[in-house]
This record gives C-alpha cells, sequence and structure tokens, in this order.
C-alpha cells in the first residue's frame, strides 16, 4: 500500500458528512504536506488516519529516520483539520521492539552531548506530539511492544490488544534511566506509581493478562483482531463530536497537575465555550426530531 497524504484529493470521502474546516487555516501553519513518508505507511480514509510501523524484519524497531517522520507527521496531521482519529500499528509479528540496536544505539555511542541532547528530545516531541494532537490516537497492539515501543503505545489514548500483547520498558536494561520519552510521567498516571516503578526498574515484561489487570491495556480482543479492533474504535470516535473530543483530551492532559479548584474552572470555561458551539446545537435540534446527530466538528 502506497503512502497517502492527508490532503491527497483521491482519498475516500464520506458524503454524508459535512466537509471539515479548511486545511488552508493560515492560522494553523504554513508548511505544505508532506507527499510521503519514507520511515512509515499512511492511510487517511474518512477522517480516519493510519500510521503503521513497517519494518517487520526488524519488528519495526526504529531508526532516526523513523523517529523525525512522527514528530512531523502527527502535527501535520492536526494543522490538516480533517483527521478526527488516528491508529498506530505495526506490521508483521510485532507492534514496535524499540530504537534499533544497530542504527540507534550503536551511533549514539560516537555522540557528543549536544547531539545526544538533540536525539533525546526529538523522541520526547513525538511523545508530546501523540498526547498533544488533538485527536484521539488508538494503538493496535501485539506481539512486542518493548522500549520506545512501549512508551509509543503508552502515550496513546486507548490501547487495543490481542493476548500476544508484551510489554517491556527496557531502558534500565540497557544501562539508562526507566523514565526515558516521558515515561516516569506518564506510566504512574496509568497503572500507578508502585506498579510503574516496577516496570520501570526492573524491566520485566508484562504480558497481556497483567498489562490489562494493572490498567495498561484499554481493550482486549481475541488473537489476531487488534488492527480491526483498533479501526473499528478509531471509526466510532472520528464518527462523534469531534471538538468534545478534542476538549476532552486537552482537559485530561491539562488537568493532571492543577489543583482542584483550578481545574473546575477550566472545566467550567470550556464547557460554555462549547455550549456556543455548532454540535451543541445539533444535538439538541437532534434530540427534539427523534434523529441522530450530524457531528462537524464546530
Amino acid at each position: 500500500m502506497s503512502p497517502t497524504s492527508p490532503s491527497n484529493p483521491s482519498r475516500p470521502s464520506n458524503p454524508s458528512r459535512p466537509d471539515p474546516p479548511s486545511p488552508s487555516n493560515p492560522f494553523t501553519g504554513s508548511a505544505s504536506t508532506t507527499d510521503a513518508w519514507r520511515h512509515l505507511r499512511l492511510t487517511v480514509d474518512s477522517g480516519v488516519a493510519t500510521v503503521t510501523l513497517a519494518r517487520p524484519d526488524k519488528l519495526n524497531a526504529l531508526t532516526f529516520g523513523a523517529y523525525a517522520d512522527l514528530r512531523d507527521l502527527l502535527p501535520e496531521l492536526a494543522r490538516d483539520g480533517s483527521v478526527r482519529a488516528l491508529v498506530l500499528g505495526g506490521e508483521g509479528r510485532g507492534f514496535c521492539s524499540g530504537g534499533d540496536v544497530d542504527a540507534i544505539i550503536g551511533a549514539t555511542l560516537a555522540m557528543d552531548t549536544r547531539r545526544l541532547l538533540d536525539f533525546n528530545r526529538m523522541t520526547g516531541q513525538v511523545v508530546r506530539a501523540l498526547r498533544e494532537c488533538p485527536f484521539p490516537v488508538v494503538a493496535a497492539l501485539h506481539g512486542i511492544a518493548a522500549g520506545a515501543g512501549a512508551v509509543l503505545a503508552l502515550a496513546a489514548d486507548f490501547r487495543v490488544a490481542d493476548p500476544t500483547a508484551r510489554f517491556a520498558f527496557l531502558f534500565t536494561k540497557v544501562g539508562l534511566s526507566g523514565g526515558d520519552m516521558g515515561a516516569a510521567y506518564l506510566l504512574p498516571r496509568v497503572v500507578g506509581l508502585g506498579h510503574a516503578t516496577r516496570l520501570l526498574m526492573l524491566g520485566d515484561t508484562v504480558r497481556a493478562v497483567e498489562a490489562e489487570r494493572i490498567g495498561l491495556i484499554s481493550q482486549s480482543v481475541p488473537e489476531g483482531e487488534a488492527d480491526d479492533a483498533a479501526r473499528a474504535l478509531a471509526r466510532r470516535l472520528a464518527d462523534g463530536p469531534a471538538l468534545a473530543l478534542a476538549q476532552t483530551k486537552a482537559l485530561l492532559a491539562a488537568e493532571l497537575d492543577m489543583p482542584f479548584s483550578a481545574a473546575v474552572e477550566l472545566d467550567a470555561a470550556t464547557q460554555a465555550l462549547l455550549m456556543n458551539s455548532a454540535d451543541y446545537a445539533e444535538f439538541h435540534a437532534a434530540f427534539t426530531a427523534k434523529r441522530p446527530p450530524e457531528w462537524r466538528g464546530v
């Protein structure tokens, strides 16, 4: 399947859905869209973007180029304005085995501190982009999600996994801090401090049953069905009220470190703004007419 730009005019459309906000909005960015991505595969279908890590012979191990593509792609999709949900998956036997040992670990041994800082900031920017993009991200998980791959899954809003899924935060096992790419911030907030301490310090593999028990998996599905289930969830999200979902994601991130009184005030201000939205009025019109709402995301 060939890479597809999010602005490709041949992309399938949904005639029942009103046109999304114009991707040429000058307030969201001035850069043109990328025609092809070299280190991952992108398809977009009626508001659902699918990003596939496609190095199956290497268990989708990440290279410098793959990190850079992910860092740049996510803000580009956000600027495009037509993407309402994203599925992140891996081709072949697993989701992602982490950073490529030869292409990254070997190469970083020859770098000075400035270059190493640039690299580590880039990997963190990927996670920030996943957390800050204005649409839900669904990770489709099977096989191994290790190292950076585990953090990519962690950074998604939903993790849909089959019984073969395994997580391993391996950073201490290569002599580095377990708090890589924001893992020490995100993981305690997903599974609690006790489980996060164990997973990040020991680097042990966590299989699907335990991962679901501690809250690391959002939805469990039968073997081989993670991709389809993730796409179905993304479709459900994309067909929903995009503006409301975007603000919910933003509030979940913003309020993690807020005092309660500030969080309640932010909730109030956000709701007041959304009550002026077309989608809020559409719900009332649809309820009155006894029909499903036609969400526009505005």
